[in-house]
């Protein structure tokens, strides 16, 4: 009985923790991480985990660092152009390693696409756009850079969760040698975080285990799962080039929708329309798209831009990453890769 009252009180300390605004460096490192290891115990992860985990871990500096060097909120002083973030990120190394790869995975990646119904060439533009294709996979260690962000506070709730489910992760026999990636605590080909990997991550060629370090099929079939989870449509492409009319009003297509997450990101997309609808306004596709497709209409650069009528699908890739350059250089890499 005093065991369950000491891990209860234990368990309402690290909630507090959890919540508390700003920075959190309330305790020492060393006693915020016994909250956490209770935490873990009480979830369900092994003794020997634990240990193996958190012997000897230290907060690292650099962590902090990086963490506190992320940009904040920004200004709504106008954008960066995206033709130069597509020309340094759908570059002919990206293109020809996801050439190479979409032709080395071949008979895998159509299986792949067959079960869930999302292309192999948007599975590649996501490992190409995270990994290089597995070559970089990032060198901290995964235990001691989510306990640092947990400890440190600024988004104290979400890293301890990671922290935690890093833990679960490790108690299915992978070495703490293996857990290392980004020093946000993304690893893997798909970089993905603990919770993503034990929500979605997929074992691919059907062998018991989901290795996104090293297996090519379990990469791809987490990445789809993924993609299929997040709601992607068979079928309908991602987006498509579109030519805009002279002196169109784009005033009146204005978009209305108030998201509450990357709210700058929605902004800047027009109203949903069916192709159809927006043919009638003289928009007019240059690829291949049902006329009863919805999509919205975007203008990166300005009048006499590239322009783009989007899909439902990517919408889907801004759930992975929450930004119009990484979602428009996945779409556009996939389209390259799939020429």
């Amino acid at each position: 009985m005093k065991f369950r009252y000491a891990l209860a009180f234990m368990a309402s300390l690290l909630a507090g923790a959890c919540s508390s605004p700003g920075s959190a460096q309330d305790m020492s490192f060393d006693a915020y991480m016994q909250l956490l290891i209770a935490r873990a115990r009480a979830e369900g992860v092994s003794e020997s985990t634990i240990w193996r985990m958190t012997d000897g871990l230290e907060p690292s500096q650099r962590v902090i660092e990086l963490d506190r060097s992320q940009p904040g909120t920004p200004t709504r002083s106008g954008y960066p152009p995206l033709a130069p973030y597509i020309a340094t990120h759908v570059d002919s190394a990206r293109i020809d390693g996801g050439r190479r790869m979409h032709s080395a995975t071949y008979g895998l990646h159509r299986q792949i696409e067959q079960q869930y119904g999302v292309p192999s060439e948007i599975l590649m533009a996501i490992w190409g756009h995270e990994t290089a294709y597995g070559q970089v996979l990032g060198g901290f260690d995964l235990a001691q850079a989510l306990a640092t962000l947990a400890w440190e506070g600024r988004r104290r709730e979400l890293f301890a969760t990671e922290f935690v489910d890093l833990l679960k992760v490790a108690d299915k026999g992978y070495p703490r040698s293996r857990l290392r990636g980004s020093w946000a605590g993304a690893f893997g080909n798909p970089q993905f975080l603990p919770s993503v990997y034990l929500r979605l991550a997929a074992d691919g060629d059907d062998d018991g285990r989901a290795d996104i370090f090293s297996n090519r099929a379990d990469t791809l079939a987490s990445i789809a799962n993924y993609f299929r989870d997040a709601g992607w449509r068979p079928g309908q492409p991602w987006g498509v080039r579109a030519s805009v009319p002279n002196g169109f009003d784009w005033a009146a297509v204005d978009g209305e929708i108030n998201s509450p997450v990357c709210e700058r990101v929605h902004e800047r997309h027009s109203q949903w329309k069916t192709v159809a609808e927006w043919r009638a306004l003289g928009v007019r596709p240059q690829q291949a798209i049902a006329d009863d497709v919805m999509a919205s209409l975007f203008q990166p650069d300005g009048p006499g831009a590239p322009a783009w009528l989007l899909t439902g699908n990517y919408r889907v890739i801004l759930e992975y990453n929450c930004s119009n350059y990484y979602a428009m250089s996945v779409g556009l890499l996939a389209d390259e890769i799939a020429r």
